[in-house]
């Protein structure tokens, strides 16, 4: 394939992966039969397209960015709020974020990325929260990165050995270095060096994949895709249906504010959406609805 049928055939699978996990979440929303909330109306997702003008124009941090995507959020009775983002944009990074992105500088900044980006904030203390993305991203390079990580409220060791044990299986299926490999990437990436913990159970982590086979490559970050979302339903699916108390939710908002933390003060993709002006709203949906400190 050329570069270009490379780039749309990404796309058309991120796309096509959003699409499977939200008929999939809206599934669960209409399942749900015990809990505190089953009372409420099952949710369901809003799609809300964005577009960048092609004015040419650098925004506040210097970069230009053209193209769109997708934002799509639900809130409803298991997923008290869900986002699933699509986005494909292409234009030039400002020259010093450009020298943080491989092959950047050797392109005069010109950058393409797409993807899929999705957090989990649930009714339920009992079912943990969870981040998801695959993406592509090319300069005078190419590759994938991406990865899945679990952050309970409370852990549940069941839960922790069964969302490992699908990575593990998957990475076993394209390399048997890949899930030590970004597993232990993602306990280094998911950590709060001011609070000293990590943000959750972890899961994987990997960028700038590039082994020189591109289909071998992109296989794999179907199959982190594919796996999360078998592993992930599975694991709402075990306490979807319990109750809990009013400590349980208590807890549940003191811990959601790590995830607060963790995605302003550390997540380079926070970092790289706003950087290179992409939709704010669609960058910040992963925070939570509702958030308490001690």
């Amino acid at each position: 394939m050329t570069d270009d049928n490379k780039k749309q055939h990404a796309f058309n699978w991120f796309t096509a992966l959003r699409d499977s996990i939200c008929a999939e979440f809206e599934s669960l929303e209409d399942a749900l039969s015990g809990g505190n909330k089953a009372d409420l109306p099952a949710g369901r997702f809003e799609i809300s397209p964005w577009e960048r003008e092609n004015s040419g124009q650098p925004n506040a941090s210097g970069s230009v960015l053209h193209g769109g995507g997708e934002m799509g959020i639900m809130r409803g009775r298991v997923f008290e709020k869900v986002g699933v983002n699509i986005s494909r944009v292409h234009g030039m990074f400002a020259p010093d974020f450009a020298k943080n992105i491989p092959g950047a500088e050797d392109n005069n900044g010109e950058f393409w990325a797409a993807g899929i980006s999705l957090v989990a904030h649930m009714q339920s203390p009992l079912v943990p929260a969870v981040h998801m993305n695959t993406r592509m991203i090319s300069t005078s390079k190419s590759w994938f990165g991406g990865g899945a990580d679990l952050t309970p409220m409370t852990e549940d060791p069941a839960d922790t050995q069964s969302f490992h044990a699908a990575f593990e299986a998957c990475g076993n299926r394209h390399d048997p270095s890949y899930y030590p490999e970004h597993k232990a990437w993602c306990d280094r990436y998911f950590y709060l060096p001011h609070r000293d913990e990590p943000r959750g159970v972890g899961g994987i982590f990997y960028d700038y994949l590039d082994s020189g086979d591109w289909d071998a490559d992109f296989a794999y970050t179907r199959d982190v895709g594919e796996t999360f979302l078998a592993a992930y339903s599975a694991i709402v699916k075990r306490h979807m249906n319990k109750d809990w108390t009013d400590e349980q939710r208590e807890h549940q908002l003191v811990r959601r504010g790590r995830y607060v933390e963790f995605n302003l003060l550390y997540d380079r993709g926070t970092t790289f959406g706003l950087k290179t002006g992409g939709n704010t709203e669609a960058i910040l949906m992963s925070m939570p609805p509702e958030v308490k400190w001690p």
